[in-house]
């Protein structure tokens, strides 16, 4: 049974009614499935049991610290892009031997911080950071692990803002340079080069553009061998496609089948960083409707979550599943007559890109009756913000018949925190000098 089904015209999420959540704690509201999190891992540790993979799900796709906990506790490990999330990962519990630290603009402040917890490896994305993480490494006089991060010009044919395993992406370092580097890890010296790293994109939902990436570096994991260093992990990155309209999903079980040949080729143990296949199906964001609008020839929902909450379909135009949490209907029934109504869902944002859907065809809506916006998962609360100064949502997580607030909604005194309406002191420029 899915985390999320509809049972007797309600929307559940496992074995709690959401509407109730919705009543009890407001709107807008995250809620999570903890079983789909932990179900998810599980389901990428069973398909490539083969190569002992160490999974390292995606902190920036859901930081929620109680989730991480979940995850922690059968043995997940995490990918962190900054300190705050190994920080997190840490808290949550995590062995730091299971997190690996990317990102393309490591701080001096973040790299030593990850030395003194002793993370598995940093993927490292140009010269200059090994440049960075050898004189920080030196300072503690200590030996730092690291992967290369290669750019092996492959089309994840996904959405152009997450791409990142094309040439003329940021990401990474190709492949001649990175033949380069082999010189400049030997004359650095605090540096081990124990892994590769590749992470072509995200929301990929064709099964073999990881397979394509791997069979390209294939010849290089052969030259880095030859050069005598001695590799132990390949890190075939995340990016793992979800369904957020039908089936369109990875299957996990036959995209393993087309990677595990070329993983097994390698003799390297894989690791991998999926964040939006463990999370985005396993949360959604409930919103009320304030109003409902008819406006020349057009219908408005406008509703109390915006994209300062979900800001996905403004940034991407992506497609959320939006349904009343409390319907005869299923989501995706064909609704005909006066029973349904073609709407623009649209929150309070003052902006024109605030709208969750276009053209979508709904049961009909009231005026305080509770939607859901489903995959909302993933980069959902993790991007949000206050914006316009709405304070964020509370997040819930719910274990079989049980619940519990995992984040407590902001408040308005929340807003102003930390700031002052007057100075505690006043400097000058000369004190600047």
């Amino acid at each position: 049974m899915d985390a999320f089904h509809y049972k007797n015209g309600q929307l559940f999420c496992e074995n709690v009614p959401v509407q109730k959540l919705a009543e009890r704690l407001g709107t807008p509201l995250y809620v999570y499935s903890q079983s789909h999190f932990v179900n998810q891992v599980e389901a990428i540790q069973r398909a490539f049991a083969e190569v002992s993979p160490i999974v390292c799900y995606s902190v920036k796709a859901n930081a929620c610290l109680g989730l991480l906990r979940a995850m922690a506790r059968i043995g997940c490990g995490f990918d962190a892009v900054s300190k705050g999330e190994i920080y997190r990962a840490l808290r949550a519990g995590a062995d730091p031997k299971t997190i690996v630290f990317a990102g393309v603009g490591k701080r001096d402040d973040e790299i030593d911080y990850a030395l003194e917890k002793g993370i598995l490896m940093f993927n490292v994305e140009s010269e200059s950071e090994l440049s960075a993480i050898s004189r920080v490494a030196a300072k503690r006089g200590v030996e730092a692990p690291i992967a290369l991060r290669l750019n092996p010009d492959v089309d994840p044919r996904t959405h152009k803002h997450i791409s990142t395993g094309k040439r003329e992406s940021k990401f990474g370092i190709d492949i001649e340079r990175a033949k380069a580097c082999f010189k400049r890890i030997r004359e650095l010296k605090n540096l081990r080069l124990k892994g590769l790293h590749l992470h072509i994109g995200s929301q990929i939902t064709e099964n073999d553009r990881h397979a394509e990436a791997i069979a390209k570096i294939l010849p290089f994991i052969g030259e880095v061998k030859q050069a005598d260093f001695p590799l132990e992990y390949l890190n075939v990155g995340g990016g793992y496609g979800i369904s957020y309209k039908g089936n369109e999903g990875l299957d996990i079980t036959s995209f393993a089948q087309k990677m595990l040949p070329h993983i097994k080729e390698t003799g390297l143990r894989m690791v991998c960083e999926p964040g939006r296949y463990v999370c985005g199906n396993g949360g959604v964001l409930l919103t009320r409707v304030i109003f409902d609008k008819p406006s020349g020839d057009k219908n408005f929902l406008i509703v109390d979550a915006g994209m300062n909450d979900l800001i996905r379909p403004a940034i991407y135009d992506a497609y959320h599943k939006i349904w009343p949490v409390v319907s005869e209907f299923q989501p995706d029934a064909e609704i005909t007559g006066d029973s349904g109504q073609t709407y623009d869902v649209v929150g309070p944002i003052c902006e024109s890109t605030d709208v969750f859907a276009k053209g979508r065809r709904l049961p009909r809506c009231n005026e305080g009756e509770t939607l859901a916006i489903f995959s909302a998962g993933a980069y959902g609360m993790a991007m949000a913000s206050t914006y316009n100064q709405h304070p964020r949502p509370a997040e819930v997580i719910v274990h079989g018949d049980k619940f519990w607030v995992a984040r407590e909604r902001e408040t308005i005194e929340d807003l102003t925190r930390g700031e002052r309406l007057t100075p505690k002191e006043v400097f000058s420029a000369e004190d600047l000098k």
